[in-house]
């Protein structure tokens, strides 16, 4: 009788009076002690009222029930795919809805709705991984802005992989301390083609030098990213670099000279199907014929691996020296064939991106020391 008496009223009421019955009756419904039949009745009625031509009587249901967990299901999942300004209270807020609940709605909604769910004060695992498939870069920027986001390595590779040349989405990326090597190498790559890609950079030095700059730029950031891995991260690095046909002679002679021995070791295992064991004991103390001939199973030519075997007997002298750090593998490599004329093209090509290596290190170098002179006088 209750029920049928509001009902009625509601037929003649006005918009502001029915928004107001609502919001008393959702607050009822929370806080009043109410019997099992007057419970019922007042879900009635609310149901009732989501087919309100009024959005203000909609919304009073909303901004009341939408934090409460005592709030009916039905309820929260019809309010949450009402016009946005009601839906986004529930979407946003309602701890109701479940992971079901939160990927339909994500793969039914707008660009808007799924950055509500992407921003809810706990996003699990499952409603996460469902945003990296369907969402585009807005609303994976809110995920990831989000602390309240369980993210897993796979989702995050996802996200990398659909918009990693978005440069907001790579800032975040970069900035997470569970992003594994290779996500990381991968966005660097990104970052090298988004330099390449520049028309106003194009304009001021060319296609042909671009290029060259993108990609020493990358193999750089690689290099400085392979001294922290480390174990089966690092094999699984040199795989995906090898998968992407970037173990070429120049970055693996760049890995070589920056001392990233562990990675050259770990690519030569690579390339020439011998097991770790073997090829670092080849690399360590074999002999100048077993190491050429380990080189070259790779697929390096004879006149490049003359090269890697002079940079190598370089390291394996210096390794028990003091001061390593004050010397550098290819200052020592320019010095020792500089001034040779039998060298191959392909050869030659190899030495100079080793003297820019080498011109690379001085200024670090003088970068350094005129830190460390300012930082003395301070």
């Amino acid at each position: 009788m209750i029920v049928a008496a509001f009902l009625r009223w509601v037929e003649t009421a006005r918009a502001q009076e029915r928004a107001k019955a609502a919001n008393a009756l959702a607050r009822a419904y929370l806080q009043s002690q109410m019997s099992t039949e007057e419970r019922q009745a007042a879900r009635v009625a609310m149901t009732y009222l989501l087919d309100d031509p009024s959005p203000q009587v909609r919304l009073a249901l909303a901004e009341v029930l939408a934090s409460d967990p005592r709030a009916p299901r039905g309820l929260m999942v019809s309010l949450s795919e009402d016009q946005p300004e009601i839906a986004s209270t529930v979407i946003l807020l309602s701890p109701v809805l479940t992971d079901a609940d939160l990927v339909d709605i994500a793969g039914r909604g707008t660009v808007e709705t799924r950055a509500l769910v992407a921003a809810r004060g706990t996003v699990s695992v499952a409603v996460s991984a469902a945003l990296a498939e369907i969402g585009d870069a807005c609303e994976l920027e809110v995920l990831l802005e989000n602390p309240g986001a369980r993210i897993t390595p796979f989702t995050l590779k996802r996200i990398a992989e659909r918009h990693g040349r978005d440069q907001r989405i790579r800032a975040l990326l970069l900035d997470r301390d569970d992003l594994s090597a290779g996500l990381r190498q991968l966005l660097v790559q990104f970052v090298a083609e988004a330099l390449s890609g520049s028309g106003l950079v194009l304009g001021a030095v060319g296609s042909r030098r671009m290029e060259r700059i993108a990609r020493e730029a990358g193999d750089s950031a690689t290099v400085a990213l392979l001294s922290e891995v480390h174990g089966e991260e690092l094999h699984q690095l040199t795989e995906q670099l090898r998968q992407a046909g970037r173990l070429t002679p120049a970055f693996l002679m760049h890995a070589l000279c920056a001392g990233r021995t562990d990675f050259f070791a770990a690519a030569i295992e690579t390339l020439s199907g011998l097991e770790e064991r073997r090829v670092r004991a080849i690399l360590a103390t074999g002999r100048l014929h077993a190491v050429r001939a380990l080189l070259e199973a790779t697929g390096l030519s004879r006149d490049l691996s003359v090269l890697f075997i002079d940079a190598i007997m370089q390291w394996r002298s210096l390794i028990g020296a003091d001061g390593l750090e004050l010397d550098n593998i290819a200052h020592r490599l320019i010095a020792l064939h500089r001034e040779r004329t039998d060298l191959s093209d392909s050869a030659r090509a190899l030495l100079d991106i080793v003297e820019r290596l080498a011109i690379a290190e001085e200024r670090r170098m003088a970068r350094d020391y005129a830190t460390g002179l300012a930082l003395a006088a301070a």
